[in-house]
């Protein structure tokens, strides 16, 4: 089997490494030669943080070269223009919906609310979550991370049971419930096309 790489980004405490953590695993659990690679930079303050998760037959490195990566994870837009270089040609972007003003110093640029546009103009296939949106439904806005993992488990050949195993295992009890519905949330919402509001 090719490897499948995919890089999750964000901005900190919007839960990269913890999806990051949960497709490892889930990955291992199926079988799959896993490397996970982490980059943090300030996201204690509100900067870009992204991981590689790569699984396969054998996996050499963890951080995918550019322009190789299967799945974009963007837990929020801006951060998916950050890395879309490192999409392959027609490589998926599962984007949230939802806006993160960046701390501006001497940058005035606009936020670029046109993302999802210049994405699909660029040929690749956006998929567009109210990932934050369905997570406030849910009682936690701090759940869209796991809504957007929900989504791109309906893009990998990771059996079910093996995502709730994994999800039922590294997850505190006292946040099982919110995770498990999150993750049901993200699922549904790509299987019924109703992906953003």
């Amino acid at each position: 089997m090719a490897t499948t790489s995919v890089l999750i980004a964000g901005v900190g405490g919007q839960g990269v490494v913890l999806v990051s953590e949960l497709l490892a695993l889930a990955a291992l659990a199926a079988g799959e030669d896993v490397k996970q690679g982490e980059f943090h930079g300030v996201a204690q303050r509100g900067g870009a943080v992204f991981s590689h998760v790569r699984f396969g037959d054998k996996v050499h490195s963890p951080m995918a070269p550019l322009a190789t990566v299967d799945y974009l994870v963007a837990l929020e837009k801006l951060e998916a223009l950050r890395y879309a270089h490192y999409l392959k040609p027609a490589g998926t972007v599962i984007i949230n919906e939802h806006t993160v003003e960046p701390i501006r110093l001497a940058d005035q640029r606009p936020y670029p609310d046109d993302a999802i546009e210049f994405l699909s103009g660029k040929g690749f296939d956006v998929v567009p979550v109210a990932a934050t949106e369905l997570a406030i439904e849910l009682g936690n806005h701090r759940a869209a991370n796991v809504v957007l993992l929900g989504a791109l488990a309906e893009k990998l050949e990771i059996p079910s049971e093996i995502w709730e195993q994994t999800i039922n295992q590294r997850i505190p009890e006292r946040f099982l419930s919110l995770n498990q519905a999150a993750f049901a949330a993200g699922g549904s919402a790509l299987q019924s096309g109703v992906i953003a509001t």
